[in-house]
C-alpha cells in the first residue's frame, strides 16, 4: 500500500468516528424525547384514572342527596298521616344519610384538590415536551452546521476537542432531562393525602335529641297553615 493510500484509509477512518461522534448526541436526543413521551403517557393514566374516580364520588355524592330528599318527603307523608313511629324511623334513616354524606362530601372534596393536581402536573409536563422537542430541533441543525467542511478539518486537527464537544452535549440533556422529569415528579409527590373518612358517630342520646328536635320541627311545619 502506498503512503498516498495509507494517508486516504487514516483520514476515512478518522473521518467515520468523527461522525459517529456527531451523530451520537442525535440519537441521544431522541431518545430522551421519547423517555419524555412515555413519562407522559405514564402521567397522562394517573390523571384519567383521577378523573374518573371523582366522577364516581360525584355522583355517589348527588345519590345520597337525593335519598335524603326521599326519606324526608317520606317522613312528612306519614306524619301527615298520623304515623308518628314511622315517621321518626324516616328521620333517622334521613341523619344517617346525612353523616354518610358528610363524609362522602369530604373525601370528594380531597379527590377535586388531586385530580386538578394531576391536570396541572400534566399541562406542565406537556408545555417541557413542546420546548424539548423545539430545542432538539435547534440543536440538530447546530449538529448539521458542524458537519461542514471546516468543522470536520479542526476535528480532525483535535479529535480530543471533539470528543469533549459531544460529551458536553451528552451531559447537558442529561440534565435537562433530569430537571424536567424531577419537577414532574415533585409535583405528584406534593398532592394532598386522601382524606379519612367520618367514622365518629352520634352516642345514643345525642341521635335521640336530634330525632326528637327533627320531629319536632316537622309537626310545627305541618300544623302551621301556609301563607
Amino acid at each position: 500500500m502506498s503512503w498516498f493510500q495509507q494517508f486516504t484509509f487514516v483520514m476515512r477512518s478518522n473521518l467515520t468516528a468523527i461522525r459517529d461522534k456527531v451523530e451520537a448526541p442525535e440519537r441521544m436526543l431522541h431518545q430522551l424525547i421519547c423517555d419524555m413521551e412515555e413519562e407522559l403517557n405514564s402521567v397522562k393514566q394517573s390523571v384519567a384514572a383521577a378523573i374518573a374516580d371523582e366522577i364516581q364520588l360525584g355522583k355517589e355524592v348527588e345519590s345520597i342527596r337525593s335519598e335524603i330528599g326521599e326519606w324526608e318527603g317520606r317522613a312528612e307523608s306519614a306524619l301527615q298521616k298520623g304515623k308518628e313511629t314511622l315517621a321518626k324511623q324516616a328521620l333517622d334513616q334521613k341523619m344517617r344519610l346525612e353523616e354518610r354524606l358528610q363524609s362522602i362530601e369530604q373525601v370528594y372534596e380531597s379527590q377535586c384538590s388531586q385530580t386538578a393536581k394531576l391536570q396541572t402536573s400534566y399541562r406542565d409536563l406537556e408545555d417541557k415536551i413542546r420546548q424539548a422537542r423545539h430545542k432538539r430541533t435547534l440543536l440538530i441543525a447546530r449538529l448539521a452546521q458542524a458537519q461542514s467542511r471546516q468543522k470536520i478539518n479542526q476535528a480532525i486537527d483535535s479529535a480530543e476537542s471533539q470528543s469533549a464537544f459531544a460529551q458536553f452535549h451528552r451531559l447537558e440533556e442529561k440534565v435537562n432531562r433530569e430537571e424536567s422529569l424531577g419537577q414532574a415528579y415533585d409535583r405528584l409527590d406534593g398532592k394532598d393525602p386522601e382524606a379519612d373518612e367520618l367514622t365518629a358517630q352520634f352516642d345514643a342520646e345525642e341521635r335521640k335529641e336530634k330525632l326528637e328536635a327533627e320531629f319536632e320541627e316537622l309537626k310545627r311545619r305541618l300544623q302551621t297553615p301556609a301563607s
